[in-house]
Parts: structure tokens; sequence; C-alpha cells
């Protein structure tokens, strides 16, 4: 594996900043997607993360450009790994948290998303973090409220901040990301991980292919720019990243896949597999994985698999939008080149 391209160098964070000049170093309000996002966009969010993990590595503190800010977390869907990241982020940055979701605010008692955010707003928070099963609903709040929003996860649409996670993590163990060999496998069709992720590696210059049964593929999937593969065996050959998305049960009818064996047997990375794949490829997988369907425990718990450290990079990467979308200047550890 080859080692990130960071200089040791990195000076200790300062902790009064300075502010960026326009609206923030992004120049956008939020994060909707990648689609949305440009290159030069994706490499500063990226640039930030790594200088948080540089900050982390030499034991200094973290500059706590929150301070005295409010982050709220609206999650109408189940989390684990996506909303304790943002929340650690936010408050290891010195912000203020507040976590709502479905059963702890009024939307069980018949109000509308609408409505919610825009209580939310009227308490002055700073950024809202939002994960919703419609997809579009961080977009629509955007449009009506002047909070920055953050795309959590939208139904089968975006996810842009694992999308960007998955970038820094593959960055950092290949040391590049233009011109590799990406297979992304499994759910396409309903994966929201997938479209951020294709969106943002193709504008970073990967090569991006995707696998699973015909009836898990968007319909056309060629139109996406992304290469098609039915046969796992076939698709693996020549890839430096490997990507196993989660089946989706919740998501499924009975006609989609016969069952969790048969699709195992076809579709899931086993040590079999794993052996066809170049010696240095990365095994990656958003979470939760369902063991024994998409992975074999032992692919899952391999010398290629960096799924924790896909997690690990989640909270650094959350640290960077909320740093930039605040007002915090673009930060960069020396001799990076993104």
């Amino acid at each position: 594996m080859i080692s990130p391209t960071l200089s040791h160098k990195v000076h200790p964070p300062k902790m009064n900043l300075p502010r960026a000049e326009t609206e923030n170093a992004l120049g956008t309000k939020s994060i909707l997607g990648t689609e949305v996002l440009s290159a030069q966009q994706i490499k500063t969010i990226l640039n930030c993360a790594y200088f948080f993990k540089e900050t982390s590595k030499k034991g200094v503190e973290f500059p706590a450009t929150l301070r005295n800010k409010t982050v709220i977390l609206l999650f109408f869907e189940p989390s684990t790994r996506t909303r304790s990241s943002f929340e650690l982020a936010a408050k290891r940055l010195g912000a203020n948290t507040l976590v709502l979701t479905k059963e702890t605010s009024s939307v069980e008692k018949g109000e509308t998303l609408l409505d919610t955010a825009r209580t939310i707003e009227a308490m002055k928070p700073d950024v809202l973090v939002l994960r919703h099963p419609s997809g579009g609903s961080p977009n629509h709040l955007d449009q009506i409220i002047k909070v920055p929003v953050v795309n959590a996860g939208d139904g089968f649409h975006e996810h842009p901040t694992q999308a960007l996670l998955d970038l820094m993590t593959i960055r950092e163990f290949k040391g590049r990301l233009e011109g590799l060999n990406v297979l992304i496998v499994g759910d396409i069709a309903h994966s929201r991980v997938a479209r951020s992720d294709i969106y943002a590696l193709k504008k970073m210059g990967a090569r991006i292919s995707v696998c699973g049964p015909p009836t898990l593929l968007p319909p056309k999937a060629e139109n996406m720019g992304v290469n098609v593969f039915l046969d796992l065996e076939k698709a693996v050959q020549d890839q430096d990243v490997v990507m196993v998305l989660r089946i989706q049960l919740e998501r499924l009818n009975v006609a989609q896949i016969p069952s969790q064996g048969e699709y195992s047997r076809f579709y899931g990375m086993s040590s079999r597999v794993l052996g066809l794949c170049k010696h240095d490829v990365l095994i990656m997988h958003p979470g939760p994985v369902n063991r024994g369907v998409e992975l074999s425990p032992e692919v899952a718990d391999g010398k290629h698999s960096v799924i924790l450290d896909q997690v690990a990079n989640g909270v650094l990467v959350r640290m960077s939008v909320l740093h930039l979308l605040t007002g915090g200047a673009p930060l960069v550890p020396e001799g990076i080149t993104l």
C-alpha cells in the first residue's frame, strides 16, 4: 500500500483562524451532493480533512472554529456511523450539538419537514445536518431556509460526505485518485452512496465500473459514464479499489434477489474472489456490513480491508465540511498535492 503524500512538518493550528473573504471558502452555502461540487471544491474539503488528520497525529488540539456555534442533526432514518461522526466532528471543533430524530420531533405528531426546519431555524443554529428518506429533501430546505444544509443521505439520491470520506481513504492508501480503476459492487439502483461516489470519483479522474445483478442496476447505467459488469469474477480483475455496497433489504422486494444466499454466491466478496484481484487492491464498504452476504468475514477483516479507516476518516471529512461551511479558512498540510 502507498502512504499518502503528506508532510510531517505541519504547523500547529492557531486558535483564531482567518475567515474566508467570500461567503465561505467553498463558495457554496450548503453541501447537497457531489454532483454539484466542482473538483476544486472537493480538493478544498479533502485538503482540510488531511490537515485535521495531521493535527491529530501530532497530538495538537484542534482549532475551536465552531466555538459558540450550534449544529443541529435532524435524522429521520436510522444511522450509527453518519450521525455519530457528525456529532463528534462538531464537538471536536467546539460546537454545541442537538440531535433530533423522527421519534423525538413533532413529525410524529404530523408536522411537516418544512415546518420542523423553520422551527429549528428560528432557534438560530449555524448548520443543519439532514438525513431523510425522501430524495431531494435537503435541496428543498436549502431553497427555503437561510441556514447551511448538509445532506447526510436522502432517499436513493445522494450521500456526499460518504463519498468524500471514500475519496480521502482511497488517496490515503493509493497516493492518488486520478487514473485509478474503481469497481462498485452490489445494489447500485438503490444506493445513494454509489451515486455520490461515481460523481466525485469521475471528477477526480478515476475510471468507474459497476457490477451487480440486472435487477439491482439502474436502467441504462452506462449513461452514468461507467463500465457495467454482470460477472463479478471478471469485474474485479485489474481493479485498484473494490467498493462493496450493503444489500438494502428494507428497500428490496422478493423479485429483485432470490435470497441472500443466492446473492452471496454470485456477488459476495469471498477469499476466492479476492484471489482474482490485484495484490494491492483496497476493499471498501460504507457499512453496516451484512457479514457472509456482501463480504466474507475473512475479507472484511483482512489486510486489504480499509473499512475502519473509512469510519475514522468520516469524522475528519465532516469536521472539514462544518469548518468550511461556517466560514473557516481553507487548511492545507504542507506538502500535500491534491
